[in-house]
């Protein structure tokens, strides 16, 4: 995992250097800052728009809260560490994803795709534009989000969660 986030940010610098690249600007010291605001509370979901370094980026979709319980609850609102997950560690994902890292009474809370909350199982589902219980464009949202934090460093990540 190291190897490969070395490996991009090295890309990134060359890319920079070069001038090769005209758009975005490549943050690969900073912290990456994510908050979820949750607002959009009903008996099936929680409806939420996650925040990048301040700016609005993504809509995100949970299971209601229901007292923590595995698969079936959102997490604790609070602060968490986050870590890039490679294709090669988890059984299910074929795509590079978010683990939320030391969540109270939970394990393998993830950032993933999906559109409805019977896809969650607890996770984070992230998309472009949301509807009643539902995120739409869930693929392009989660392709954007893991390029977005490549692109800032991919590291050192920190989710605040909030609820409206």
């Amino acid at each position: 995992m190291k190897k490969l986030l070395r490996f991009v940010k090295n890309l990134l610098v060359k890319l920079v250097e070069l001038k090769s690249t005209k758009s975005g600007t490549y943050n690969l010291d900073r912290k990456i800052n994510l908050l979820l605001i949750r607002d959009t509370f009903t008996e099936e979901s929680i409806i939420g728009r996650l925040f990048i370094n301040g700016e609005l980026f993504c809509d995100t979709l949970e299971n209601p809260w229901k007292n923590n319980q595995r698969n079936i609850s959102c997490i604790p609102d609070g602060e968490y560490d986050v870590r890039l997950r490679l294709p090669r560690e988890s059984a299910s994902r074929d795509y590079i994803h978010l683990l939320v890292k030391e969540v109270p009474n939970r394990d393998w809370i993830l950032f993933h795709r999906g559109n409805t909350a019977k896809d969650t199982s607890g996770c984070i589902l992230v998309g472009q534009g949301s509807k009643h219980n539902a995120v739409q464009n869930s693929r392009l949202a989660m392709d954007l989000l893991i390029k977005e934090i490549l692109n800032l460093g991919g590291e050192d990540i920190k989710l605040i969660i909030k609820n409206k």
